[in-house]
């Protein structure tokens, strides 16, 4: 185990260490070797957020959007540009430097998908994954088309990560328009009852609510918005189309 990933795992508190956290380390130790353990420590503390809630989620996201930039083989421009709006809007010019400065060094590491994803599965609670599979979509998106390859990685992550296949067909829908899109994102079928329909909604509604990932900060929970409008607003569709 090399200097900074110990210093990740000890100094930081991250509540991962493994591959995940092997990654990290090699990224960070790739752009801050020249500085000393206590400055360290504080640079990485205001960029990745001073819990270890936030870091952990933060740099997950950096891990599993390279594993989807490179799904295709070719990382594009638009996607490239995509994490760094997504970074500035969120969290600030300072920190999406730091950010984009690290996804390039994750960008030139090969890694095992499916024990990183595990591991999330494992250390991360749901709505927070849930949250990290809508911003997944977004970046595959981000050039107008997710493309087959891109859309079986992001199936493979939420399948890793311990999620159900109606929760990925719930936020897929929310990106790949169908007939049936608002049934999908309310992880009903189209023939369920009225009732069946308003069940289903109160329970995704509390599976997305934006203050289930309030404790990973207010950037992260404001951005959880859009998905809870969207399980809102597929809602209203199904009402509509049936005199509800």
């Amino acid at each position: 185990m090399g200097f900074f990933l110990k210093l990740i795992l000890t100094g930081l508190g991250w509540s991962f260490g493994g591959p995940l956290g092997g990654i990290i380390g090699y990224a960070i130790g790739s752009l801050f070797s020249s500085k000393s353990p206590r400055t360290l420590r504080s640079e990485v503390s205001e960029q990745f957020g001073n819990t270890e809630e936030k870091r952990d989620f933060n740099v997950t996201l950096l891990v599993l959007s390279a594993a989807v930039m490179k799904a295709d083989g070719n990382v594009k421009r638009s996607e490239l540009d995509y994490v760094k709006r997504f970074f500035l809007q969120n969290f600030g010019q300072q920190r999406a430097e730091t950010y984009i400065k690290m996804l390039r060094e994750i960008l030139e590491k090969d890694y095992n998908l499916y024990e990183v994803s595990q591991q999330v599965g494992q250390h991360m609670d749901y709505s927070s994954r849930l949250q990290l599979l809508h911003y997944l979509f977004g970046i595959a998106q981000a050039d107008g088309n997710i493309s087959p390859e891109e859309l079986s990685v992001i199936n493979t992550i939420s399948d890793y990560m311990g999620l159900t296949n109606s929760d990925f067909q719930s936020v897929k829908a929310m990106f790949i328009r169908e007939t049936d899109s608002a049934y999908k994102i309310l992880g009903v079928d189209s023939s369920a009852t009225d009732e069946e329909v308003k069940r289903a909604y109160r329970e995704m509604a509390k599976k997305n609510h934006p203050d289930m990932v309030s404790n990973l900060g207010e950037e992260v929970r404001q951005a959880a918005e859009k998905k809870f409008q969207e399980v809102n607003a597929a809602y209203e569709t199904i009402k509509k189309q049936r005199g509800l």
